[in-house]
């Protein structure tokens, strides 16, 4: 692995490999290429650094992780000095320095999610999986990592992968994802227990009929 960890010290050092090196090739596509150029054209002239993030982003969607010649090549387009992407990058956790699979999964294991047994789900991911925490299984097809707050926690348990938020989740209903995955489909994200959105799991206890309109309750003369 390209990375090395200390969780004392919350510190992560690159070392150079085959994948993961300056003269490793990487290049945006010619659609991307034009994207980027998008991208710039909502800053003001001479702040294309501005554009880092969403750029950093872009590269890591098109080759699924960001080695060190795509945080060099984003350099490069931007016209900065090559440490301020790596500042960038090594700062966001959302920026990938080395390889995932293709369904990236993150659990929340904070205090909400805990209270509501997301120790389950956890459970039921690896046993589905066969990984546990911090690995990839063997046809690099899903990762699995665990994660502070994703800021889901009225809909407790859940879990990101890649893009979308499953919540309210059983051991039932990840099993269920995972299988979708397998067979190359993408579940609707949101709560699998029938409710819509983050709306009170109980039903309606105080709003149960639609809200008035404007002047409701206003003396006729005011």
């Amino acid at each position: 692995m390209p990375w090395l960890y200390c969780p004392l010290i919350v510190k992560v050092f690159l070392i150079y490999t085959p994948d993961n090196n300056p003269d490793t090739p990487f290049d945006f596509t010619e659609e991307n290429k034009k994207r980027i150029e998008a991208i710039i054209s909502m800053y003001p002239v001479g702040h294309k650094q501005a554009a880092t993030i969403p750029v950093l982003d872009l590269a890591q969607r098109q080759h699924g992780w960001l080695p060190i010649s795509a945080m060099n090549k984003v350099a490069e387009v931007l016209e900065i000095a090559p440490m301020r992407v790596y500042e960038v990058a090594t700062f966001y956790t959302m920026f990938l320095r080395q390889p995932v699979g293709k369904y990236f999964i993150q659990i929340c294991t904070t205090t909400p999610c805990m209270l509501c047994n997301s120790d389950s789900i956890l459970e039921a991911i690896q046993n589905k999986l066969g990984i546990k925490v911090g690995e990839t299984t063997p046809d690099k097809m899903f990762t699995l990592i665990e994660v502070e707050c994703l800021g889901a926690c009225v809909n407790a348990p859940m879990v990101q992968i890649n893009d979308n938020y499953y919540e309210d989740l059983s051991p039932k209903d990840i099993e269920d994802i995972i299988d979708e995955l397998k067979a190359g489909r993408i579940p609707p994200p949101g709560p699998r227990n029938g409710r819509f959105s983050c709306e009170p799991a109980g039903g309606l206890t105080s709003l149960t009929e639609p809200p008035k309109g404007p002047g409701f309750g206003v003396r006729p003369d005011l």
